[in-house]
């Protein structure tokens, strides 16, 4: 799952948007320094990702994508589920996406100062320029993938995998549908953050 999806699961108080974050941005980071509120949400995140990557409309997904895509799929894929959790919004969660994502970033500031350097810059830019509301539109989810590509430290083709989102978006978003209600029923029944 991606930055917005995570904080979707993150309890709130400033320890858990930060730990529930974190998890993209642990290399070089002494867990062991971390308090124990962030630990619990960087579990939170690990078990998120790893029912993500087991689910079987997850997995049937990234076969939609081209063999030369595949390898990079779960990224795009985590950067389009964003995308679709913003536009059924209302459908999972009852404040409304603005004033989920205000909060969400000023949780996010009481801890900048104690993320790693990477983590200092995205969140600082998200908070900033209020970059997950980015992703609602389907141009944005284009934009994100081309970032990402060009981090990729060799040569690729990942930038179009966007062609291939394009070719299967209901069908991609069918398989959203299935898996987001049971990856929340899933959290709830798995609580690992104290609350």
């Amino acid at each position: 799952m991606n930055y917005l999806a995570h904080l979707y699961f993150a309890q709130p108080t400033a320890d858990s948007h930060f730990g529930n974050l974190l998890g993209d941005f642990r290399r070089g980071v002494d867990m062991q320094a971390l308090n124990h509120a962030v630990q619990q949400a960087l579990a939170n995140h690990y078990q998120i990702d790893k029912f993500t990557d087991q689910h079987a409309a997850v997995k049937a997904s990234i076969q939609l994508f081209a063999s030369k895509h595949r390898r990079f799929a779960p990224v795009a894929l985590d950067i389009l589920y964003d995308h679709f959790l913003i536009n059924c919004w209302d459908c999972y969660h009852t404040n409304s996406f603005e004033h989920f994502t205000e909060h969400s970033y000023a949780l996010l500031r009481q801890r900048i100062e104690q993320m790693p350097p990477r983590m200092q810059q995205v969140v600082g830019h998200m908070t900033t320029h209020n970059s997950l509301a980015g992703y609602q539109p389907i141009e944005g989810v284009k934009t994100a993938i081309g970032h990402v590509a060009r981090r990729i430290r060799f040569t690729n083709d990942y930038a179009n995998s966007f062609n291939d989102i394009e070719k299967h978006y209901d069908t991609l978003y069918r398989n959203f549908e299935d898996f987001f209600p049971e990856l929340q029923q899933f959290v709830a029944d798995n609580p690992v953050e104290s609350t």
